[in-house]
């Protein structure tokens, strides 16, 4: 993880001349595949049970002993730095990645060399080094069109490399097992699972370089898939994952209190609220658990969905490819041990130091009886991760637009476009009040009324579901004020704020504004006041035509009564108020 003071600065530089170059697999074979030149049949897998079946096969193999060996093998390399050695065959990054290419490559023997394995090399400067290399294994899809273009990607990540305090200490013993080994192991047990399987749509099983030093690894891959025309329908990235104990600095919003333990939540942040492709994502990520694993497996999970993109002030490498406009989002532990800012002198967590170990042994007889990675959670995290990549891996036809009525005073009508492709019903996701959808109601039918209550926005997208059962990926909200018989609708002109989203929820909230006509003066201010009338926040936006969202962080477990105002020409356009009531 980075901080994102630093994370900003490096796109800022970035503008400016400095970037990924020579960006390539070291096979090129990676490359036909992601242009979908490939035989087909050179790629079958076990493709005679269903999806639901495929997903309950997956999470039944997910073996916690596996995450634990991949785990005690990264931990013997030392570090992972990226500026670490690349000659040993021991220690170092370059050992690193030559055994995880290894590891994927005998996965791939082991079910008839289905996945196809590479470096993605890219160049830039970091850390005395100018040469870095991605780690990816390809398992080819059998949905493609008449032009041989294949159906978008779907990624599952994360990074590989790991630091201690300074991010260029090639010679600290950096192990980094929480951060961010734990999301290694589970990318690598998902490629050993997964590849027995056929899903229409491609899976990029990948573990990116230098994520610590600015993202660099995924923005060398989201750029190859906007250089090259890869389309991604999305990309699922683990960072921290496997962890259970809070930290006494872990950044919010995490645990409660130092040494708490949480191994049945896990966190799935993405960017945006409202109108968001990467929080729809997560919303699916969410469905499709309820849907398919919570009611069959041993310990359920909590999925919570969080409202802002990452913790406060840290990112990780959903982020580059949200930039250039793919669905993305971030798994990650419900507890954290430490917000990585060990230039306080009282830090004294694990992360980003020589601590992010295993466990420790606290009889002194030789073996670890206190651990810091969950193997069992860090196992139920990768069964929600391959569920959801399974089942957007099926390829079901998005709708390419709805349309909203109120018809009467409890009645609301929703229409969904003819569709190009065949399909069995339609599934309908209805929100009001926070990030998670409320309802999802199922039809046959294009056209769908239903009965709703009045007084709120409604939030409304939806989804293609086909023959076996699975929902596409839903589309776009929009959105319907649902008023009373005697407040009719009426079109809408100006500009409108929205009551912000979660009230409360965790540490940040949606505050939306919607432009209907475009003012003269393309920038707004978004202001917050408390009770008194004080200023505590003010955010400069620029305006742009339908919808325009600000993230306020208010902090975590703020309580009470404030103001926010939309500010035009040093004119307020509207205001409204927003509560806080502790969780």
């Amino acid at each position: 993880m980075k901080n994102l003071h630093l994370i900003l600065a490096y796109f800022a530089i970035v503008q400016l001349s400095v970037a990924q170059t020579n960006i390539h697999f070291s096979n090129q074979i990676a490359a036909i595949v992601l242009d979908g030149n490939y035989n087909l049949g050179d790629y079958e897998g076990i493709v005679n049970v269903t999806p639901q079946k495929t997903s309950r096969l997956i999470e039944q193999k997910i073996n916690a002993d596996s995450l634990r060996s991949y785990l005690e093998r990264m931990s013997q390399f030392e570090t992972r730095n990226s500026g670490s050695d690349t000659l040993s065959v021991s220690t170092g990054i370059g050992a690193a990645r030559t055994w995880a290419l290894s590891r994927f490559t005998r996965i791939s023997e082991e079910n008839n060399n289905r996945l196809v394995v590479s470096y993605l090399n890219w160049e830039r400067e970091i850390c005395g080094m100018d040469k870095h290399k991605n780690i990816v294994a390809i398992l080819p899809g059998s949905a493609v069109d008449a032009a041989n273009t294949p159906a978008g990607i779907v990624i599952i990540e994360a990074h590989f490399d790991s630091r201690c305090a300074t991010s260029c200490d090639v010679e600290c013993a950096a192990h980094g097992m929480e951060d961010n080994g734990s999301g290694s192991a589970l990318v690598l047990e998902l490629a050993r699972v997964m590849s027995k399987y056929q899903f229409d749509r491609t899976i990029l099983f990948m573990l990116t370089t230098a994520e610590e030093q600015g993202l660099n690894g995924a923005i060398a891959m989201a750029d190859y898939c906007v250089d090259n025309d890869v389309e991604v329908a999305a990309v699922l990235n683990n960072d921290v994952i496997g962890g259970v104990i809070c930290g006494a600095t872990s950044s919010e919003p995490s645990c409660p209190t130092e040494n708490d333990v949480d191994s049945i939540q896990v966190r799935l942040f993405s960017s945006g609220t409202i109108f968001s492709q990467n929080k729809q994502l997560a919303r699916y990520i969410k469905l499709q658990y309820d849907q398919e694993l919570r009611g069959l497996v041993t310990v359920p999970m909590q999925v919570t969905i969080m409202s802002a993109e990452d913790r406060t002030g840290r990112g990780s490498d959903h982020i580059p490819f949200r930039q250039r406009g793919f669905a993305a989002m971030r798994f990650t532990s419900a507890n954290e041990h430490g917000n990585a800012n060990t230039a306080d002198a009282n830090y004294h967590d694990r992360q980003h130091t020589s601590d992010d170990v295993l466990g420790e042994d606290t009889n002194n007889d030789g073996e670890f009886d206190t651990w810091f990675v969950d193997f069992n959670y860090l196992a139920r995290n990768a069964a929600i991760n391959g569920n959801a990549a399974n089942m957007i891996a099926q390829n079901v036809c998005q709708p390419e637009g709805i349309t909203m009525a109120q018809t009467d005073w409890k009645t609301l009508k929703v229409t969904l476009s003819e569709p190009s492709c065949e399909y069995s019903e339609i599934a309908i996701a209805l929100r009001t009040e926070t990030n998670d959808w409320d309802t999802v109601i199922y039809s046959s039918t294009l056209e769908t009324s239903f009965d709703v209550a009045l007084g709120f926005t409604y939030f409304v997208s939806a989804a293609f579901v086909n023959e076996m059962g699975v929902e596409s990926l839903f589309s776009e909200e929009q959105y319907q004020d649902f008023v009373g018989l005697d407040e009719p609708n009426m079109v809408k002109t100006g500009i409108e704020l929205l009551q912000n989203r979660p009230n409360p929820f965790d540490e940040t909230t949606s505050i939306v504004f919607i432009v209907h006509e475009m003012p003269v003066n393309a920038e707004a201010i978004v202001r917050i006041q408390d009770i008194n009338g004080a200023v505590i926040y003010e955010q400069k936006t620029p305006i742009r035509l339908g919808a325009n969202e600000v993230i306020y962080d208010h902090g975590y477990g703020r309580t009470g009564t404030y103001m926010y105002s939309l500010v035009i020409d040093n004119q307020v356009v509207d205001s409204k108020k927003m509560v806080f009531v502790a969780n």
